[in-house]
């Protein structure tokens, strides 16, 4: 049979498994029957339930606007698949094409896509972890008792963390009129993602509406009394609180362990792949049958120096798992690249704050447009004399405009009048704590819209 016979039919009799039943998973499932897959489908996923939205977990969930099981994700077409839930995968067989499962089966399949995300970093004492009061937030279920903990009426919640996660769950509390501590290692909040001049801007923020925000400090003990409920928090500082509800937030972890024996390029960063979601194995060779979809994808991206990123993006998720399933049952030709420029969007303390490509990626910042002070402006970042990302807050309407700019490696910082534009655009180093994104290399433009079109080509470096 010829190559377009072999596609044919495995589109019409070969075997798909997606392991990871969450937003990536469940997309790239309707994308695959809307490809006209009809095939074999198996969805393997370690909760039970069908898939639900995790952003209103730390958001609507936790204020009761909306139950902790009404969050559960619109379906777009129906996908005639085989459900295999509350049993996570524990291996994958490259030589016999299986996956395995904790309950020792086995489920055979011909191509298999990964879309296992992350859980939440756990408090690092297990015994600590184990107070009653201490949370995170990661599942319906973390997030329904937290909300209950919020409704008994808590003398303090204690945030651990002060990333997104974080710094929402600190406005719910001061919405609902909860005394809250934030707890930040780092110089401010959002320090870790937006850098050090929008750090000082969440942080104003923060204690304007009232949050006890400690910076630069880390919590050493959480202490529980003699019925194992949390009474104090110890920090590295010498100083304590008393509360009785603390909620970590200090990030996720990527759930790759099951791959540590299966010959995938696979670590605490995520899975590698090329930019058509196919992964690599440990010799960074392409696989031809093994996919990588959502937050656990460590994919190039041209605009960035063809750095390996992974982004924990509700967007990006649902964008890899379209490209990703695409790709699952087309030829080379055929194939797309996930080029999409990243955004997230969060909402704290009644402020819109939207994200536009990668701040981490950035050696300088300029606010320009909008007001500081009212907190209601756009900040552009830039790296080696070109944009690569935008922030706003309360003023999204613009962040398209900064869109076209990253994807046309346009000059830094922008050359061109835009509205509301400050007197002084002077751009200042954006301070990120830690290791960054940035690297030496090619600079490249975004051509096309459609997935199918949509491409690279070089372009000269803005200095």
């Amino acid at each position: 049979m010829t190559s377009a016979d072999n596609l044919r039919a495995f589109k019409r009799d070969g075997r798909i498994v997606v392991v990871g039943a969450s937003l990536a998973g469940l997309r790239a499932a309707e994308a695959l029957r809307a490809e006209g897959f009809t095939g074999s489908l198996t969805m393997i996923g370690d909760e039970l339930g069908e898939p639900y939205d995790r952003p209103p977990l730390s958001k609507q969930v936790l204020t009761g606007w909306v139950p902790a099981d009404g969050t559960r994700l619109p379906r777009r077409r129906e996908i005639d698949a085989e459900w295999l839930l509350g049993v996570p995968a524990d291996g994958l067989d490259l030589a016999t094409n299986h996956v395995r499962l904790a309950d020792g089966r086995e489920v055979p399949f011909d191509r298999v896509l990964i879309a296992t995300g992350v859980r939440a970093r756990p408090w690092l004492v297990e015994s600590e972890a184990a107070l009653d009061g201490v949370f995170v937030v990661r599942t319906r279920e973390h997030a329904e008792g937290l909300r209950r903990a919020m409704a008994a009426g808590p003398s303090r919640v204690l945030v651990i963390g002060a990333g997104f996660t974080g710094s929402e769950i600190a406005s719910v509390c001061r919405e609902r009129g909860i005394p809250v501590t934030v707890a930040e290692r780092a110089a401010g909040p959002l320090v870790g993602a937006l850098g050090a001049k929008i750090g000082e801007v969440a942080a104003d923020m923060q204690r304007a509406h009232g949050v006890d925000l400690r910076c630069g400090v880390k919590v050493t003990r959480l202490e529980g009394d003699a019925q194992g409920r949390l009474r104090r928090a110890h920090f590295d500082d010498g100083g304590t609180i008393d509360a009785d509800v603390a909620v970590v937030a200090l990030g996720g972890i990527r759930n790759t362990e099951w791959l540590r024996d299966s010959g995938l390029a696979a670590g605490v960063w995520g899975i590698a792949c090329d930019t058509g979601c196919r992964a690599l194995d440990l010799n960074g060779l392409i696989t031809d049958d093994i996919f990588v979809a959502g937050d656990v994808a460590r994919c190039p991206n041209p605009i960035y120096e063809y750095r390996l990123i992974s982004l924990e993006h509700w967007a990006n998720a649902v964008e890899q798992a379209e490209i990703a399933a695409h790709n699952m049952v087309s030829g080379q030709a055929d194939r797309w690249p996930h080029l999409s420029i990243p955004s997230f969007w969060s909402c704290q303390f009644g402020v819109n704050i939207k994200t536009v490509g990668v701040p981490t990626f950035a050696d300088e910042v300029a606010f320009t447009q909008g007001s500081v002070a009212d907190r209601r402006f756009i900040a552009a970042y830039g790296y080696r004399g070109r944009v690569t990302a935008a922030v706003s807050f309360d003023n999204a309407k613009w962040l398209d405009h900064y869109r076209g700019l990253i994807e046309t490696a346009a000059p830094f910082p922008p050359p061109h009048a835009t509205p509301d534009q400050p007197a002084d655009m002077k751009p200042v180093p954006v301070d990120f704590p830690g290791p960054t994104l940035l690297a030496q290399g090619a600079t490249v433009v975004v051509t096309g819209h459609d997935p199918g079109e949509r491409r690279v080509t070089s372009a000269q470096q803005h200095r």
